[in-house]
């Protein structure tokens, strides 16, 4: 198969591209996601109308935040759309007249990063997604694993803290309030409030209370070496690495890739979450050690690897 196109649902923007068999985007467009389902679905369509126009595509992949079923053809669950049981595959095809593959978004991401980014090499790989909250991949035997009906991976919502801090999904102490971007911005507000004496240049990039604090400044800050900055990064390295050692138990997995936006600051974070991981990993001293590895592909990850799971059929 050749021309495939790609599509990654965003909160505020719908984000289309042409993608070929090595992985390179041809052509993107990006258009502004509605909040009424059925405007939405249209707006998909359209995206993928417009970035196909002048190219042979001969399928697409979408990517979703939710719950897909082991069909790839309907989204059980979105929890930032109104999509329950939304049969989004039927929709599109019936609006494109192309194939269509829908995937959870997080494990388009994976697969994109295992064929064409950090994973390249490996056959077995973990990934998670260090964003607002945090998402995952599973690929063993060069293969995607989806779980019996779909849904797997989704490790952000492991219970790490029995009767922890309360989750997004009902649950109480979830792996994603401990390590992600919000749990990030937890641990700096936390502590410029306790300690702002310490947290003077992290203070004066917001507008001096620790309310004010935005995830751009406690990177920021970090860079110029605030402590407080620096130890809240350290904090979500630690349960990040905590993570990923449990994990290990489980998959065995060659390497971890690390995405998401708390990723973009590199050996900061990632550097880390491999102490942490080698602290916590069980036989640590006896077993081989998976590398933790940086994403390479970035925001285009997701795209990317659902233009190729639309290839892959």
């Amino acid at each position: 198969m050749g021309l495939t196109i790609g599509v990654d649902i965003g909160g505020t923007k719908i984000a289309a591209g042409v993608v070929d068999e090595e992985g390179s985007i041809l052509e993107t467009c990006k258009v502004p996601t509605p909040q009424a389902t059925d405007a939405l679905t249209e707006a998909i369509a359209d995206a993928i109308r417009t970035v196909g126009a002048g190219h042979h595509v001969e399928a697409v992949g979408i990517g979703a935040a939710g719950y897909v079923d082991e069909k790839r053809a309907t989204v059980l669950f979105a929890p930032n759309i109104d999509w329950r049981h939304e049969p989004l595959k039927d929709k599109v095809e019936q609006r494109v007249g192309l194939p269509v593959v829908v995937e959870n978004d997080a494990n388009a991401a994976a697969w994109g990063e295992y064929r064409f980014g950090a994973g390249q090499g490996h056959s077995d790989v973990i990934c998670i997604t260090l964003g607002t909250g945090l998402g995952g991949g599973i690929i063993i035997g060069n293969k995607l694993r989806r779980g019996r009906f779909g849904v797997a991976a989704e490790f952000g919502h492991i219970r790490v803290v029995p009767d922890g801090l309360l989750c997004g999904c009902g649950s109480q102490g979830c792996w994603e309030q401990y390590a992600s971007g919000r749990a990030l911005l937890r641990y700096a507000r936390q502590r410029a409030f306790a300690t702002p004496e310490a947290a003077t240049a992290l203070l004066a990039l917001g507008d001096g209370t620790p309310e004010g604090i935005e995830g751009k400044h406690i990177s920021a800050a970090a860079r110029q070496g605030d402590p407080v900055a620096i130890d809240s990064f350290r904090e979500l390295a630690r349960w990040a690495g905590a993570g990923l050692a449990d994990l290990a138990s489980l998959f065995d997995p060659s390497a971890f890739i690390v995405g998401g936006g708390v990723s973009d600051e590199g050996e900061l974070v990632l550097e880390p979450i491999r102490k942490s991981f080698r602290r916590w990993l069980v036989g640590n001293q006896y077993r081989p050690h998976a590398q933790v590895l940086a994403a390479q592909l970035g925001g285009k990850a997701g795209l990317v690897g659902a233009a190729d799971l639309a290839r892959q059929g």
